[in-house]
């Protein structure tokens, strides 16, 4: 089999049966939620390497988090080993931690986490994919090295390029973490050897052994005119060359994820229009913390994307602020969960 060879099926997590769906407490309210992947910089157009990436833009992270801070929105930091282990790093997160309204917690690149026992191959970079005794491994590396670095075991996990497989909700459990958001709503893949999600909503739910983890899936909206057909209709839409666009520029279907990589500002402020309208209680964001200083992902390529990035977040804070949408932090996330 060649490195580009695909072996078995991806993986599917099964949608939630209703019970098992969160009933958050009504003295909740409706809240969002903003969880950075925190990792090294590397060039996303190249093949992933094991040595080719630095943490040169995590310095500028605590200036970025003051920002969020100033409004009294918390962020929980998704760290994964490079950060979690190169001193600049570690330094940088401990200022945020300093500054108050922040959470520390865990993702898993497998290409530069120890043991480095697999083939580098796309296959092998979701996490999921591999034997579960490597995975655990890597996961116990990681976990060790973030509570050596900031004081406390983390609670929250993500696999880097939401790699979650069958052994990984079982492994977290039994690690003592609470949270898991390695699930990104309506998105799928497959083509790439990864998982399938488009079986799965953004209402959080139980998951793992006897339910311990409570699975919080990045928020995905469907927007247009035939955003009830949702899912079912966006995914018969990608067999049909282009037809996904044109159904968006036509205003009938969009998805969209609540991010502000990519995603356009006015698509954002419609889909949390519509995602408040529809019920939902809890939206999910998320970005990347290389995008926080210019030339380090293709979100982010100069000081003009930089200036737009921070123009996205204040509108869309605008408008949560205006819906009486508060922010939640990890903490109270896990809390209200429980009650």
């Amino acid at each position: 089999m060649s490195a580009n060879e695909i072996p078995g099926r991806p993986y599917r997590p099964a949608p939630p049966v209703p019970e098992r769906l969160i009933d958050w407490p009504a003295d909740f309210g409706t809240r969002f939620a903003i969880f950075v992947d925190t990792e090294e910089e590397f060039d996303w157009n190249a093949p992933l390497t094991r040595d080719a990436h630095g943490v040169a833009a995590i310095t500028a992270l605590p200036a970025a988090h003051a920002r969020f801070a100033t409004r009294g929105v918390p962020l929980t930091y998704m760290v994964d080993y490079p950060i979690a282990t190169e001193p600049v790093a570690v330094e940088a997160m401990r200022a945020i931690l300093d500054q108050g309204h922040a959470a520390i917690g865990t993702q898993l690149h497998p290409w530069v986490n120890p043991p480095l026992d697999e083939a580098l191959t796309p296959y092998n970079s979701y996490v999921g994919n591999l034997p579960a005794a490597l995975e655990a491994a890597k996961l116990d590396a990681l976990t060790d090295a973030i509570t050596r670095a900031f004081g406390a075991p983390p609670r929250a996990y993500r696999a880097g390029r939401y790699g979650i497989g069958p052994n990984t909700l079982e492994l977290l459990a039994a690690r003592g973490y609470r949270l898991d958001t390695s699930m990104r709503a309506g998105y799928d893949y497959s083509t790439d050897g990864g998982p399938d999600f488009a079986a799965i909503g953004s209402h959080a739910f139980r998951a793992g052994p006897e339910g311990k983890i409570i699975e919080l899936p990045l928020t995905s909206v469907f927007t247009g005119r035939m955003r009830r057909a949702g899912a079912g209709l966006y995914r018969k839409l990608g067999a049909v060359p282009r037809a996904r666009g044109l159904f968006a520029r036509a205003g009938l279907l969009s998805r969209v994820a609540l991010t502000p990589e990519d995603m356009p500002l006015a698509d954002a402020l419609e889909a949390i229009r519509v995602a408040l309208e529809e019920g939902q209680r809890v939206l999910n964001f998320s970005f990347h913390s290389p995008s926080v200083a210019p030339g380090y992902t293709p979100y982010v390529r100069d000081a003009g994307g930089l200036a737009a990035f921070h123009g996205w977040w204040d509108a869309v804070l605008d408008l949560l602020d205006s819906r009486g949408v508060r922010p939640a932090s990890l903490d109270e996330l896990i809390a209200a969960a429980d009650a």
